[in-house]
């Protein structure tokens, strides 16, 4: 049951990777302007790609070849732009030759104002047609940024400039090859962090609570540590990719302050950057980062870093003297390209000033409300209906002349667990909504198989309300009925299950969880068996059966009052077991 999960939890990977890692379908309008993939790395500094054009000059209305040609390359965008005014508007439209290699752009608001990849294959030239337009300027040079691969790339490659026939000569080129401002350099840490400071001269964020960075790998630490105008960042955990923390000023993800330490190979990149939302963060090229330094030890990336307070010249920098959300994310990075984070990020519980007084204090990976509603459906979909089922299928004739309000006891006890069940998955089936404040399209099949599961916990109940008499020969068909509902909505049930423990705003223990919750199934399955071969071996010892005490679901005979010791005994062992594995994912949510 979970490799479902398993092809699905692949599945939005490969759909993330392809989304958001590099623009691999060339849909890169919003790197237009600048010309500059937001890959977080520094351009090259020699082109080695070339861009000719079939003539050398042009009038308004004229078609000119454009060829792109070089080493292999992945991807790239071409423009054209007014040779006196590089950073002005695109001028001209291109048309395709070969549209299984290339695209065109809406850049400015202008179709067909630019030409990139189509896909992530190798190419070794690109060629199109330029349109010049009535208005065009007197020079037109054409410029293109290449991509080799994600962290290598040129940016704004200078190409042939045209000239209209009667233009004075072009004598005033232009720069134009982006200038990026170069990051400062970074040295190696010599030890791990300490977590000795912390609550006297640190402010520190940990996880587990009180862990020590130094001693304890799976430690994730984040400390700030003022210095007059600055403040000291140190961070470390257990990563392969990256490892990042994040300034918010809410719980979710869009317009906060990140900075990543990005592993690459044997190097690590320190990088502020921007989250405008469930997207690639915004790397930043400005150096708003001083005294940069890293380790790589045994799995742990540890890096830290110094900037000021107040950042007022730089952009998406925040104010460190205010109160944020903080969030600290860890993930796969391939070549220096990072991916989703496949866990939700550790949360801080409240707001909290880095600059106050120093502090030691802790978070969540996954919020209350979230851990609410998984422990209440693992509660009714677990133990109170799985209990509830048992007693109502064999355990009739045990407790078939006990009583309670008038009611058969076991009837009253089965009653109870029921509405239970629904009463619980009712409070649990909210509780997200109220998280997400609406629709979550982020969490797979999980809520569509739970909003079924609602809509059976609540039409249960609702059909036993009308529960025909015994001898009704409509009975027989309520049975049938009753059955199939309940039977489909635990089967649903457990699946939603397995697809909810996979999900980032929960998950729990990657192998952990698999096997637990199929050691639930198989224990419920098999006391079900046994009780079957039991009630079985019984009836066989029976001659004569009595046809008016044969149920549609279940036949009570005589002989089926017989090992009553043997059922209870086994229902005992069983609700010991199912609460046991109840605990176990209880106990498990507690710890996130």
């Amino acid at each position: 049951m979970a490799v479902p999960g398993f092809i699905l939890g692949v599945f939005i990977h490969l759909l993330h990777i392809s989304s958001v890692a590099n623009y691999p379908n060339g849909k890169v309008a919003k790197s237009c302007h600048g010309m500059i993939p937001e890959h977080g790395h520094s351009p090259q500094s020699h082109p080695i790609h070339h861009i000719s054009v079939n003539q050398t000059t042009f009038q308004p209305g004229d078609q000119l070849k454009v060829t792109l040609s070089g080493p292999p390359f992945k991807g790239f965008l071409l423009e054209a732009r007014d040779a006196e005014d590089l950073s002005g508007p695109l001028i001209g439209s291109f048309t395709l030759i070969d549209s299984e290699l290339s695209q065109i752009l809406t850049c400015e608001d202008i179709q067909g104002s630019a030409v990139s990849h189509r896909n992530p294959s190798k190419k070794n030239d690109i060629e199109v047609y330029w349109h010049a337009p009535s208005s065009a300027p007197n020079h037109i040079q054409f410029l293109a940024t290449v991509v080799e691969k994600y962290k290598i790339y040129w940016v704004k490659i200078p190409g042939s400039i045209i000239s209209q026939p009667n233009a004075l000569p072009f004598t005033t080129p232009k720069a134009t090859t982006a200038r990026l401002s170069t990051l400062p350099p970074d040295s190696h840490l010599t030890k791990p962090f300490s977590a000795s400071a912390c609550g006297n001269t640190k402010f520190c964020i940990r996880s587990p609570l009180n862990c020590d960075p130094e001693k304890e790998r799976a430690c994730v630490f984040l400390s700030f540590m003022r210095d007059d105008r600055s403040v000291m960042v140190e961070m470390s955990g257990p990563s392969k990719g990256y490892l990042s923390f994040a300034l918010s000023h809410d719980r979710w993800m869009g317009d906060d302050d990140a900075y990543l330490c990005i592993r690459d190979d044997q190097t690590v990149h320190i990088q502020a950057s921007h989250l405008t939302g469930r997207s690639h963060p915004v790397m930043d090229s400005e150096g708003s980062l001083e005294d940069m330094a890293w380790r790589l030890a045994d799995g742990v990336i540890q890096c830290s870093f110094r900037r000021n307070i107040s950042l007022p010249g730089f952009k998406n920098r925040f104010d460190l003297n205010t109160s944020y959300y903080i969030f600290i994310a860890d993930g796969a990075a391939d070549d220096g390209r990072i991916y989703k984070h496949a866990q939700q990020p550790l949360i801080t519980y409240e707001k909290h000033n880095v600059m106050d007084f120093p502090k030691n204090i802790g978070g969540s990976h996954s919020l209350f409300l979230l851990k609410v509603h998984a422990a209440l459906m693992f509660v009714a979909w677990m133990t109170t209906v799985s209990i509830g089922v048992l007693i109502a299928r064999f355990f009739k004739p045990v407790w078939s002349k006990a009583f309670f309000f008038g009611e058969a006891a076991w009837f009253q006890v089965h009653r109870m667990l029921m509405i239970t069940t629904s009463v619980l998955t009712c409070v649990a089936f909210v509780l997200p909504f109220m998280y997400r404040g609406g629709w979550s399209r982020h969490a797979g099949y999980h809520p569509y198989l739970g909003c079924v599961v609602m809509a059976l916990a609540v039409l249960q109940p609702l059909l036993a309300a009308f529960r025909p008499p015994i001898h009704d020969p409509r009975r027989q068909m309520f049975n049938w009925t009753h059955w199939s509902m309940g039977t489909a909505a635990r089967i649903i049930a457990v699946a939603a299950m397995f697809l909810g423990m996979d999900l980032p705003g929960l998950n729990l223990p990657e192998l952990w969880k698999t096997y637990a919750m199929i050691g639930f199934v198989a224990w419920h399955v098999g006391t079900e068996i046994v009780l079957e071969i039991h009630a079985y071996r019984l009836t066989r010892k029976v001659e004569i059966l009595d046809d008016t005490r044969i149920q549609i679901l279940q036949s009570f005979t005589a002989a089926e009052a017989e090992g009553h010791t043997f059922k209870k005994a086994v229902l005992a062992l069983y609700v010991w077991g199912n609460v046991t594995f109840l605990i176990m994912f209880l106990s498990a949510i507690s710890q996130l």
